[in-house]
């Protein structure tokens, strides 16, 4: 009997898992009809009004995750600072070892005032020789994706955690993270982008300060800050796994609704 009673809690807990994602995916009424059984006397739209109550997914390593500030990136009263007063600072750095192997920074590139932007973990062989993110392979592939939304890499902006390429594009070390991505948090701060896409697990993990898997996070909005976070595949994925390229078109449909952009017709 206990065996039974476990059983059915987890096709209970796996049931609810699959319709919270559905509503996040924005099937109103398929959430509504599970929240009336729980309440009957509330709205169904109230729990999307506080990020926090979504944290009912008992099968998910991670649930919403909430960064509500990261060294005052979010208190207005600070002085404002600007991508190229960000640029300068960080100058010919030196900072870590990556420094060693590099060709060129990367900074970042696209719209300063952009609603949307994209962090991937850091620059390949391609975008060292170039200076600029995202121009390989992976990058002609985010192109498309941009341009499938409806925008173009001007309308974006585009950047990495780290800001020089990794010995044979390795995953950044933990020191190297720690000592870069202060300028990340800086450019968004000068942005204020409305979304935030992180490209792999390396750049949720960094904004997100969690060491959660991207399958945990991804599926819906994260808060950074006063900006919605919706963590998906990195590009590179998708050429080595096509079978990516749905859920990540998935979370791209949740971002373009969020934006207000037109949905492709099904």
């Amino acid at each position: 009997m206990k065996n039974d009673k476990h059983e059915l809690k987890e096709v209970v807990s796996e049931l609810k898992t699959y319709l919270e994602f559905q509503r996040d995916m924005g099937l109103k009424s398929v959430f509504g009809s599970i929240e009336k059984k729980k309440e009957p006397a509330q709205k169904p739209q109230k729990p999307r009004a506080k990020p926090a109550e979504a944290q009912t997914n008992t099968n998910m390593n991670e649930d919403i995750i909430v960064i509500e500030d990261n060294v005052n990136l979010f208190d207005d009263s600070q002085k404002k600072i600007t991508l190229e007063e960000i640029r300068e600072e960080i100058g010919d750095c030196t900072r870590c070892q990556l420094h060693e192997g590099r060709t060129n920074l990367v900074f970042g590139d696209g719209n300063p005032k952009a609603r949307l932007v994209f962090v991937g973990e850091g620059p390949g062989r391609d975008e060292d020789m170039q200076g600029k993110p995202f121009v390989g392979r992976s990058g002609q592939l985010l192109t498309k994706i941009i341009e499938a939304m409806g925008l173009t890499r001007e309308d974006v902006y585009i950047c990495n955690v780290v800001k020089c390429r990794p010995p044979n594009n390795r995953t950044p070390e933990a020191d190297e993270m720690d000592t870069c991505e202060q300028f990340l948090f800086k450019q968004i701060r000068a942005i204020k982008p409305e979304v935030i896409v992180c490209l792999g697990a390396t750049a949720s993990q960094s904004l997100l300060k969690t060491k959660g898997s991207l399958g945990s996070l991804r599926g819906k909005f994260h808060i950074y800050g006063n900006t919605k976070l919706m963590v998906t595949y990195h590009p590179a994925a998708l050429l080595r796994n096509p079978n990516f390229k749905k859920p990540l078109w998935d979370d791209m449909q949740v971002v373009m609704k969020e934006l207000g952009l037109p949905l492709p017709n099904k």
